[in-house]
């Protein structure tokens, strides 16, 4: 893993990314999983001693001359160099932790400039940089739909990424996951907190504009049809698509390659054409991230697509009345 970040749970080598006979999540022994995909050597990191925290204690980030913090090939994702190399985004929100994460301090001149460490064993858009994708399209000013929020912690990251300039559309079903991404949405005036269900976007049509780019990590059997159904509604034509797969939420009996091969099969019938596929280890076992371009446009649809939604009455009508059909719909259901 890389220099800054401890993986989660080393008992007898079972952890995540642990070391023993057994092998962990992505582990190294001779069960483990996938071996490390590159991230390491395409991002430069080298250093071989063992994981410590980032630089920065309770009281306060840590300060650190200009040159100890290298933008890497995405912008608003930073690598910052040190005793410890951290990948990093730039606080939205200066004096703020989301989730714990360690803050460091840049001078640039007379400016100081705050970063937020950025734990790939807790988010998987930061293990898929790490694992060396070539592309992830979010970028500042950008629109962003992010199906599957959970409690905020990659949210604030990709909140970080967009700036001031961005927005992103944070989905979450769960209530008490719902509540945790309120309160991050409290001080981030870019984060608009949906608690919906993804499988139903007419719920929350009236909220969401047109997105440039759509990240899921919804853990469902269905999820390539989730996506789908929102790229349909939301997703601008060209625009792109970030999917988390985790193989054993969608058949745990098949091998991972044949699941994601699958899947991949699926979002080419819906108009969402795959660009690069790669697996998460060693920070998430039969994890793998596909990023695609979403070409829907002409209204012509996949024969055969089972996720296109119909065209309804209220598609038809003057958007001054969508509103009312929107809670007329809301109303009979």
């Amino acid at each position: 893993p890389i220099e800054g970040f401890s993986p989660r749970g080393d008992r007898g080598g079972r952890g995540r990314g642990g070391f023993g006979d057994r092998g962990g999540r992505g582990g190294f022994g001779d069960r483990g999983r996938g071996g490390f995909r590159g991230g390491r050597e395409k991002l430069g990191l080298t250093s071989k001693t063992e994981p410590r925290a980032p630089p920065g204690g309770d009281g306060g980030p840590r300060r650190f001359p200009t040159d100890h913090c290298v933008c890497v090939c995405f912008p608003g994702v930073f690598i910052c160099r040190g005793k410890e190399d951290a990948l990093v985004t730039r606080n939205m929100v200066v004096g703020e932790s989301v989730y714990g994460e360690k803050r460091l301090s840049v001078e640039e001149g007379e400016t100081k400039i705050e970063y937020r460490a950025w734990n790939p064993f807790r988010s998987k858009l930061a293990a898929a940089i790490l694992g060396g994708v070539d592309q992830i399209h979010i970028k500042p000013g950008a629109k962003v739909m992010y199906l599957g929020a959970a409690s905020g912690t990659t949210v604030s990251h990709v909140s970080d990424i967009v700036g001031p300039d961005g927005l992103v559309y944070a989905v979450e079903f769960s209530h008490r996951s719902g509540r945790d991404l309120l309160n991050v949405a409290k001080k981030r005036t870019n984060i608009i907190p949906i608690i919906e269900d993804a499988r139903h976007p007419h719920k929350y049509r009236m909220l969401v504009g047109m997105v440039d780019v759509i990240f899921a990590d919804v853990a469902q059997p269905d999820q390539t049809r989730i996506v789908a159904l929102n790229a349909h509604n939301f997703l601008k034509n060209g625009g792109h698509f970030v999917i988390s797969i985790k193989a054993n939420c969608i058949d745990s009996t098949a091998a991972p390659e044949a699941v994601f091969a699958s899947e991949v099969k699926k979002m080419s019938a819906e108009n969402m054409k795959p660009q690069e596929q790669l697996t998460l280890e060693p920070y998430e076992r039969d994890h793998a991230v596909v990023v695609g371009i979403y070409r829907y446009g002409g209204g012509v649809t996949a024969r055969g697509s089972s996720c296109r939604p119909p065209l309804s009455a209220g598609s038809r009508l003057p958007q001054i009345f969508n509103f009312f059909y929107f809670f007329f719909c809301e109303y009979i259901n």
